[in-house]
């Protein structure tokens, strides 16, 4: 059976989004798994394609029909995320290699049911990481940031581990990390072509 599914995982502000719109990019046979939120739109953000965005209700409703086998909550954010399969079904039908954000749980889920292929994404360290969420999110509290960082240490620390590669992506070596990326994935057996 052709590898469909690939999960990209690691910390708020690690590289994940620009790892895989970079390899989308270039290949047209790959695609970026939507996942459902309960958290309200940012401003720019499109339903259906950065994330769809459910009531807690319909979220809820969701996880009953087994649309949601998996999901998060994070506290500090009060929001629930998790792998919506409805999107997953349909890009898998469409042929697609399908690139899946998700954490340790979706993870094991997605390699469990999918065969995927699991790769976490690292910061160089966690001073460097502190610098780069604190020039994107300028917006966000010291309470905001600390949590943040409390999470992301745990993935760290805690989750990194469980995945089947890690890779570092450091300041301004975006495209070396993506070429690790590609190796992993030439490794395992996908087809980017």
């Amino acid at each position: 059976m052709a590898k469909q599914v690939v999960v990209i995982a690691g910390p708020s502000g690690s590289g994940k989004n620009a790892i895989i719109a970079s390899i989308m990019r270039e290949h047209p046979i790959a695609a970026r798994l939507v996942t459902a939120t309960t958290r309200r739109p940012r401003p720019g953000e499109i339903d259906g394609v950065d994330y769809y965005f459910f009531s807690q209700e319909k979220f809820d409703a969701e996880m009953v029909a087994g649309n949601i086998p998996e999901h998060r909550y994070v506290a500090v954010l009060d929001t629930y995320y998790g792998t919506y399969l409805p999107d997953l079904e349909q890009k898998i039908k469409a042929g697609k290699i399908v690139f899946a954000q998700v954490d340790i749980e979706g993870a094991r889920l997605l390699k469990e049911r999918y065969g995927a292929a699991t790769i976490f994404i690292m910061p160089e360290s966690l001073e460097q990481f502190y610098g780069r969420l604190r020039v994107r999110n300028p917006e966000w509290s010291q309470k905001e940031m600390d949590a943040r960082m409390k999470i992301t240490d745990e993935e760290i620390r805690v989750h990194s581990p469980q995945y089947d590669y890690r890779v570092v992506n450091a300041d301004g070596a975006l495209q070396e990390t993506v070429q690790q990326v590609m190796e992993i994935l030439r490794k395992e057996g996908y087809n980017l072509s």
